[in-house]
């Protein structure tokens, strides 16, 4: 019965592993094996240079700044993402008034405010920094015509100026995506018992008392799952696009807003340096792994139960 078992469990978990092997593990060595070549991506010729790549990344000046900007993305983008969401899902679910019959619940109208804050992950982020660059627009913006209609008259560059575009762009991550873990976190509060919070009430705690001594131990784990989810996100494909779609360039001005892909992107596609990308990307895929690494060390404890 055992061995039969065993043979049931392997007949389903070889395909899975081999399409895994193929089409994840088999692409993550061939770049690396690329990264030591002098390739160019458009020829099928090309000869082993040594870690001649390497070295050119690490005296590479631009390298740094999209790394840099990276750290800023995959520190900031998740600690003030997750928040923002824990706040408005502890106020959507536990932050309301008493009523007659429910002594938690949440504010007035938790339901309708729960769809208005996922809304932008209806759209796609591409519609989303589209429709930002032109709110950003300096002239004719929305943002700009706004501090004009309450009597401000700074009309900022936002993705003209260097000092600005990078937090302006990570303003518009933080609002398509807080919404996601809006609902998130409400479904986690969710299934925590009433008489937790019920019986912390009774002997006098406050709202800020309830979140960190019962809220926030009972929901670590998925805070620390968004965590990385959120991380990897800014490290991906979301941070190329946005970056990509809205600032000039892209990653203008002065490369103040480059990132890690798009630079991977451009030396690949603009640069006609596909060994040279493998090579940022190798190192994008350390720091991944380095950020997903911290994240689950620092983020263990003792799981709680209820």
């Amino acid at each position: 019965m055992q061995h039969g078992k065993y043979r049931f469990i392997v007949g389903f978990l070889v395909a899975p592993l081999v399409l895994y092997a193929v089409f994840v593990i088999w692409p993550f060595i061939q770049s690396i094996y690329y990264s030591f070549t002098d390739w160019t991506g458009l020829s099928p010729d090309f000869k082993m240079v040594g870690f001649a790549n390497y070295t050119r990344m690490f005296h590479d000046d631009v390298f740094w700044k999209s790394l840099e900007h990276s750290v800023y993305f995959v520190v900031l983008l998740p600690l003030v993402t997750l928040s923002l969401a824990l706040f408005f899902a502890f106020m959507l679910n536990v932050g309301g008034r008493r009523r007659k019959g429910a002594a938690v619940t949440g504010v007035r109208g938790a339901g309708f405010y729960k769809i208005a804050y996922f809304f932008p992950q209806v759209l796609s982020i591409a519609i989303v920094a589209l429709l930002f660059r032109f709110a950003y627009n300096p002239n004719d913006g929305a943002f700009n015509g706004a501090l004009k209609a309450v009597g401000i008259t700074w009309q900022p560059e936002w993705l003209g100026d260097p000092k600005l575009a990078l937090w302006a762009v990570m303003a518009v991550l933080v609002w398509s995506t807080v919404g996601f873990f809006v609902v998130l976190f409400s479904a986690g509060m969710a299934s925590i018992p009433k008489d937790f919070y019920e019986a912390a009430l009774l002997d006098g705690a406050g709202r800020a008392t309830t979140f960190f001594k019962i809220t926030l131990p009972l929901l670590w784990d998925t805070i620390q799952s968004g965590w990385v989810y959120m991380g990897i996100m800014a490290l991906g494909a979301e941070a190329f696009a946005t970056v990509q779609i809205m600032t000039v360039g892209p990653g203008g001005p002065a490369y103040s807003t480059t990132v890690l892909p798009l630079y991977v992107y451009q030396s690949a596609f603009r640069d006609a340096n596909a060994a040279y990308a493998t090579t940022i990307g190798v190192a994008l895929l350390i720091v991944t792994l380095l950020f997903a690494a911290v994240v689950m060390r620092l983020g263990r404890r003792e799981r709680l139960e209820y």
